[in-house]
C-alpha cells in the first residue's frame, strides 16, 4: 500500500474543517464556514460540459462528521436535469466513439497527472466531507488513480481477435465497440476511488457516462469532473447528476443508458441489480460484505495482529472488504489480549489530525446502527472485550465517533454476525479445527474476501482451493487486486456477470462485433447453393 511522507501529511496539519477553500476547484465542497456566505454553498449538475446549479426546490445538507457543520448543500436534480445530462451524454457519444484511442488515452495519461497534482486537495475534501483521515484519505484517491493509470492502455486492452482464412478465402475478427451511455452510482464510504473505478474505464472504451455521487459526499466526483475536462475530456462525455431513491429509479428505467455500475449496500444493489436489469441494462452491482481471517496457531504472531488491527479498525470499519471477523483456530484468549491492547493504543480524532488512526462514522443514523449492532451481540450472549460507544473526542464532542470495539465468543446465529455491521468492530470466533473454521466462513451468505495467516504451505493451499470467497488473502488482511485484475466479489457480494476494473471491466462497458468477410473471385456459372455454409471446401 502506498506510504505517504510525514511531511506531506504535517504539511496538511493546519487545515481544519473550519477553513478549507481551495482555490484551484471552484466547486470544492470543502468550504469556508457557511456563515461567512450566509448560506452553504450548492453543488451544481455537470451537464453537457456546464457546472449548472439545480433548479431544484429540495437539497440534502452534506454534514461534516467529526464537527456536524454544513459544509454544503446537494440538490435532488430534477427530473428535466436529469433527462438533460442523458440526452448531452448521448449526443457527445458518436463524436467521441469515432475519437481515436490514443486520443481517449491521452486524457487519461494527462487526468492521471493532475490527480496527482490535486492528491492533497481532494484528500482534505474527503476527510472533511466522509470523515476518514488524511492518509487513508489520500490512499482513497490513489487507488482510484491506479485505475486511472490502467485504463491509460486501453488500445491493448480492448484488442479484438483475427482469424484469416477460417475456410477457402474467408477471414473473421471481432472487434470491441463501446456501449453508448452508461451511468454508475456510488457509495459514501470511497468518495474518490469509486467514480474512479467507473468512469475513467468506460469513457477510454468509448462510452458516455452519467455520474451519480453519495448524497453524503459529492464534493470529489465533482473536483474530479473538473480534472477530467481541464484534461481534455469533451463536453457531455461526463455528467454527474445528485439524489436519492428517485434518481436512481430513473437512471435504471431510462431507454438510452445501456449499463448501470453500483456500489453499495445489498438492498439498494439488489433493487438496481433487479429494475435494470428488466430495462435490459447491463449491470454489475458491488453489494455487502463480511470479511473473514481464519487465524491458525503456526501464524506470525506480530504480522497477524497487526494485519487484525489494521484491516479491522482502519476507516472506522467502513470499507466493504473491512476484515470484520476472525475465526481463531484452537482457542482465542492469548489473540484476545494482545489485540485488546493494540486496539486500545490507536488514536480516534477528527481525520484531520494527522496522528488520528481513524476518524467518525459518516453520520449519526450509521453511528446508532453500529451501537445497536454491537449491543444485539452483547444481549445474544458475546463478550465485550472492547467498547468503544462512549468514547468522546476533545474538540469534536458532537462527532460521530466509534472507538474500536471488539466483541468475542460470537455464534453464527447473533445478529452483530449475521449483519454488515461497517463500523470499527472486530468480531472474534471459535473453532476447533481448521475444518470448521473453513465451514463458518463458507455457511456465510457473503462472498467479498477472506484471508488466512499461517506459515503452512498446505493450509494456506487449503485454504485457497475450498475457501467459498471472490478475492483471497494469504497472510494478506484486505486482497483488493489491483487494476490489472479484477474486484471479484462472488456470493451475495455481487449481482452481476462482470465484475469491476481489469479485464472484466473492459468487457462489461463494450459489447463484442464478429466480423466475417470473403473477398475472392467466385467463378462464374457456380450457381447457388443453399446448403449450411460449412469451413469444408
Amino acid at each position: 500500500m502506498l506510504q505517504f511522507s510525514i511531511q506531506r501529511v504535517k504539511k496538511l496539519q493546519a487545515l481544519r474543517p473550519q477553513i478549507l477553500a481551495f482555490g484551484s476547484s471552484r466547486f470544492s465542497t470543502a468550504t469556508e464556514p457557511s456563515s461567512r456566505h450566509g448560506q452553504p454553498p450548492r453543488v451544481p449538475n455537470l451537464i453537457g460540459g456546464a457546472f449548472i446549479d439545480s433548479k431544484s426546490s429540495s437539497f440534502i445538507d452534506v454534514i461534516n462528521p467529526a464537527t456536524q457543520q454544513v459544509v454544503s448543500q446537494v440538490p435532488l436534480t430534477t427530473n428535466e436535469e436529469f433527462k438533460a445530462a442523458v440526452h448531452a451524454a448521448k449526443k457527445a457519444f458518436p463524436s467521441w466513439r469515432n475519437t481515436p484511442v490514443t486520443t481517449r488515452q491521452r486524457i487519461m495519461f494527462k487526468l492521471q497527472q493532475l490527480i496527482r497534482r490535486d492528491i492533497d486537495k481532494l484528500a482534505v475534501n474527503i476527510t472533511t466531507e466522509q470523515g476518514k483521515t488524511l492518509k487513508d484519505a489520500q490512499g482513497d484517491v490513489f487507488r482510484g488513480l491506479e485505475v486511472v493509470e490502467h485504463s491509460c492502455g486501453m488500445a491493448t486492452l480492448q484488442m479484438g481477435e483475427y482469424v484469416s482464412n477460417v475456410s477457402s478465402g474467408i477471414d473473421t475478427y471481432s472487434v470491441r465497440e463501446p456501449l453508448g451511455v452508461c451511468a454508475g452510482i456510488c457509495p459514501f464510504n470511497f468518495p474518490a476511488m469509486i467514480p474512479l473505478w467507473m468512469f475513467p474505464v468506460a469513457v477510454t472504451c468509448g462510452n458516455t457516462f452519467v455520474l451519480k455521487p453519495s448524497e453524503k459526499d459529492p464534493g470529489a466526483s465533482i473536483m474530479l469532473a473538473e480534472l477530467a475536462m481541464e484534461a481534455g475530456l469533451p463536453d457531455g462525455v461526463l455528467n454527474i447528476v445528485h439524489g436519492t431513491n428517485d434518481i436512481v429509479n430513473a437512471i435504471c428505467d431510462d431507454d438510452d443508458i445501456r449499463a448501470v455500475s453500483f456500489v453499495g449496500s445489498n438492498t439498494a444493489g439488489m433493487h438496481i441489480y433487479s429494475r435494470a436489469s428488466a430495462k435490459g441494462k447491463r449491470v454489475q452491482s458491488n453489494m455487502g460484505a463480511k470479511n473473514h481471517a481464519i487465524v491458525l496457531s503456526d501464524a506470525s504472531v506480530d504480522a497477524t495482529l497487526n494485519a487484525l488491527v489494521a484491516a479491522g479498525f482502519g476507516a472506522a470499519g467502513q470499507r466493504c472488504m473491512a476484515l470484520s471477523t476472525v475465526v481463531f483456530v484452537g482457542g482465542s484468549k492469548s489473540w484476545e489480549e494482545k489485540l485488546l491492547e493494540q486496539a486500545q493504543s490507536l488514536k480516534v480524532d477528527c481525520g484531520t489530525n494527522p496522528d488520528a488512526d481513524l476518524g467518525p462514522v459518516i453520520s449519526k443514523k450509521a453511528k446508532e446502527r453500529i451501537c445497536d449492532l454491537i449491543q444485539s451481540g452483547v444481549s445474544d450472549g458475546a463478550r465485550l472485550v472492547l467498547d468503544g460507544r462512549n468514547i468522546v473526542v476533545p474538540g469534536y464532542e458532537h462527532g460521530n465517533f466509534i472507538g474500536p470495539t471488539i466483541l468475542a465468543d460470537v455464534k453464527p446465529e447473533m445478529e452483530c454476525y449475521k449483519e454488515e455491521i461497517f463500523g470499527p468492530v472486530l468480531l472474534c470466533m471459535q473453532a476447533n479445527s481448521f475444518e470448521e473454521a473453513l465451514d463458518i466462513v463458507n455457511k456465510n451468505k457473503y462472498g467479498n474476501g477472506a484471508s488466512i495467516f499461517t506459515t503452512s504451505g498446505a493450509a494456506a493451499r487449503k485454504f485457497l482451493t475450498e475457501i467459498e470467497a471472490g478475492q483471497v488473502g494469504i497472510n494478506v488482511p484486505i486482497p483488493v487486486p489491483l487494476p490489472f485484475f479484477s474486484f471479484t466479489g462472488s456470493k451475495a457480494s455481487f449481482a452481476g456477470d462482470l465484475n469491476f476494473y481489469g479485464k472484466a471491466g473492459v468487457n462489461f462497458y463494450t459489447q463484442i462485433k464478429t466480423v466475417t468477410q470473403q473477398w475472392k473471385d467466385l467463378p462464374s456459372g457456380s450457381g447457388v447453393s443453399l446448403a449450411m455454409p460449412t469451413s469444408q471446401k
